[in-house]
């Protein structure tokens, strides 16, 4: 709890380096397949005022905004501007909630859209954030997903020496604590770092390594699945030799004649 004090007042310090306001939204901006959901979720914001229920709400409609990977840059530009005025304003009552959950999302959102506008120093801070958290509660899915993202930052200001420490050290959590989906994740970071570095060799060894755990993975999905039909057809022929036709009266009578 002393930690997480701690790091509420860095952040609400560090907020007001990164304070932003809202501009003004237009609907014209807005994607059609997410029109109905942003107004739905702002039209329950206006009549909540239960601090939980609205940092909920803020938090539904960061997300919302953070589709916007498709869009042509006009309406990016507005759903980046969203999705900052939401998160803050999500972050902001996780902070006097300690809501340790909450906060850590925000942190994300926040360091998604400074990545995607490349304000490095901002995405780096925010990550870093919900690092610190995760490593509060001993999360250890979320220091690694936080130290995946650290390093694709880190990648792209070319501080390749620092994104390998950070690709070593999420690869060291997956391989102790036996996460095959996230070090094929971290060996799909190797392979971006290594490509980076033009070691192609070291790339191609990362590669190959990514495509084994990956196949593992399948075959292992693969033959969970088989197991499954396997045992549901025993089943069945049970409940088959259970369920034995009964001889009518009639059939009897008929067979006496």
């Amino acid at each position: 709890m002393k930690r997480l004090t701690i790091l509420i007042i860095a952040l609400l310090t560090g907020l007001n380096l990164f304070a932003y306001k809202l501009p003004a939204d237009s609907a014209a901006h807005q994607s059609p397949s997410l029109t109905t959901n942003i107004d739905t979720l702002k039209r329950m914001l206006q009549v909540t005022t239960n601090d939980t229920l609205k940092s909920a709400l803020y938090t539904q409609l960061a997300a919302q905004y953070l589709n916007y990977e498709h869009l042509d840059n006009k309406t990016k530009r507005n759903f980046q501007a969203q999705a900052l005025y939401y998160s803050y304003e999500a972050l902001h009552l996780y902070s006097g909630m300690n809501d340790t959950v909450g906060l850590r999302t925000s942190f994300n959102s926040l360091a998604k859209v400074y990545r995607s506008q490349h304000k490095y120093p901002q995405a780096k801070w925010f990550i870093l954030q919900s690092n610190s958290l995760s490593r509060a509660i001993k999360d250890v899915p979320n220091i690694m997903s936080s130290l995946l993202v650290l390093a694709n930052i880190k990648m792209e200001i070319k501080d390749y020496r620092l994104a390998m420490r950070d690709l070593d050290e999420a690869l060291k959590l997956s391989k102790t604590n036996h996460y095959a989906t996230d070090e094929s994740k971290i060996e799909e970071g190797y392979v971006l770092l290594y490509t980076h570095l033009k070691n192609y060799t070291k790339a191609d060894i990362a590669a190959k390594r990514r495509d084994f755990i990956n196949d593992s993975l399948l075959k292992g999905e693969q033959s969970l699945i088989a197991k499954t039909q396997d045992s549901l057809q025993v089943k069945k022929k049970v409940f088959t030799i259970k369920r034995k036709p009964l001889k009518t009266s009639s059939s009897k009578k008929i067979a006496s004649l």
